[in-house]
């Protein structure tokens, strides 16, 4: 649900049905986040392979990692659709709700484990003040064992989330409980 023009599942057809089709046999439904595309089916295919690439692919940064900069990033632009649906993926890899809540507010960022606070203070860094950026924020990565791609990958996957954010909310994007959970391959 949004405040455009979707098309259905059951409406599809051409690249759109195919791509609805793929989604569902590989994650068992469609986000709303992807589905507010449907008007452009080229573009949701561009985004989607962006997504696997960066949430999915090889790096060296954890799959946990990936969902804490997604949470964090959302958090801090307050995307309330993505915080909860990343933060539903995070709770796959963290089990601790002291810890979930700090990524999830962005809050107490600087009392995580120090790979962790490091990764994602960066990714808020980034988010509300790229213009503050300076190599040093590099060396502070590097010294937690980041190279030079992982840094290259969490710049990506903050950008990727600063820009899908502005989608949701400037979309007015929504999430439901059922929308949010039972996705397969997590």
């Amino acid at each position: 649900m949004s405040w455009i023009q979707e098309i259905e599942v059951g409406e599809a057809d051409g690249i759109l049905e195919e791509t609805y089709a793929e989604l569902t046999k590989k994650r068992g439904k469609i986000s709303n986040i992807l589905k507010v595309h449907s008007l452009n089916p080229a573009a949701l295919g561009n985004h989607l392979d962006l997504y696997m690439t960066l949430m999915f692919g090889k790096s060296g940064l954890s799959r946990m990692e990936r969902e804490a900069i997604a949470v964090v990033v959302s958090a801090t632009n307050e995307c309330d659709y993505c915080v909860n649906h990343h933060a539903e993926s995070l709770r796959h890899f963290i089990d601790d709700e002291d810890t979930l809540n700090m990524l999830m507010t962005a809050d107490g960022l600087e009392t995580l484990e120090p790979r962790l606070s490091n990764v994602v203070r960066y990714a808020e860094k980034l988010t509300t003040a790229p213009g503050a950026m300076t190599e040093s924020d590099l060396g502070e990565l590097r010294a937690e064992g980041l190279s030079d791609k992982d840094i290259l990958d969490l710049t990506l996957i903050v950008g990727y989330f600063n820009f899908v954010n502005r989608i949701a909310m400037g979309l007015g994007v929504e999430f439901s409980a059922e929308e949010m959970s039972g996705y397969l391959n997590d």
